[in-house]
């Protein structure tokens, strides 16, 4: 990683080495075995060496195509442990926040924000590139932090729209999603990604996402 001096800190600078600290061994992640920073001509840098895992991810986007497969039963019950683990697990980190959802929720879905009235820690960036194939490994962590009950899996569900039959083992292994607190996981998560999209970011789903805002409310 890379940034200027001032900025070489925080939440993303730091989250793989956090996450290492908290949860490598007890779940399916790569192992981060060093770290290193360096400052030079006013930018900071930071070298990570982490395990090597030698499986392919889900998609090589974070939108999964219709026609992707889906794994066999011991990979989701593998996921649905390892999000328990990290759900139960204490952090400081926040991964987002009441006041983000107070601003954007009525921007985006033209209705008032929910309140946010449970929380837990949650990967924060849980999608198909961020999962293998066959483990699963879940990768990535430079976001993890406090989140919605119910985030992790609505994150997952909400990239998964396009393929119905993956979309469906996601609510079938996450009942949480059929809650109330599920509900408004998926509010945050559809305005987080309806964002990214007036961005340019995966307007293919904009479609999906609309039409799953209109079951949710």
């Amino acid at each position: 990683m890379t940034a200027p001096e001032d900025k070489a800190t925080g939440k993303i600078w730091e989250g793989n080495q956090k996450a290492a600290e908290l949860f490598d061994r007890r779940l399916v992640k790569p192992e981060l075995y060093d770290v290193m920073d360096r400052v030079e001509g006013g930018y900071g840098y930071r070298a990570e060496l982490s395990q090597y895992i030698p499986e392919p991810v889900c998609s090589p986007s974070p939108v999964l195509s219709p026609d992707a497969v889906v794994p066999p039963e011991a990979w989701w019950k593998s996921l649905r442990a390892d999000l328990d683990a990290v759900a139960e697990s204490s952090t400081d980190r926040v991964a987002v926040r009441q006041e983000w959802a107070d601003r954007n929720v009525p921007v985006f879905l033209n209705r008032p924000a929910p309140q946010i009235t449970e929380w837990e820690t949650a990967h924060g960036d849980l999608h198909p590139a961020n999962l293998t194939a066959s483990t699963p490994y879940l990768l990535d962590w430079e976001g993890f932090g406090r989140a919605p009950v119910g985030y992790d899996p609505a994150m997952l569900l909400a990239y998964s729209l396009l393929a119905p039959e993956f979309a469906a083992c996601v609510r079938e292994t996450f009942p949480v999603l059929d809650t109330e607190v599920g509900r408004v996981a998926q509010i945050i998560v559809i305005t987080e990604l309806l964002q990214s999209a007036s961005r340019g970011d995966h307007p293919e789903l904009v479609g999906a996402l609309q039409d799953l805002v209109q079951d949710l409310v």
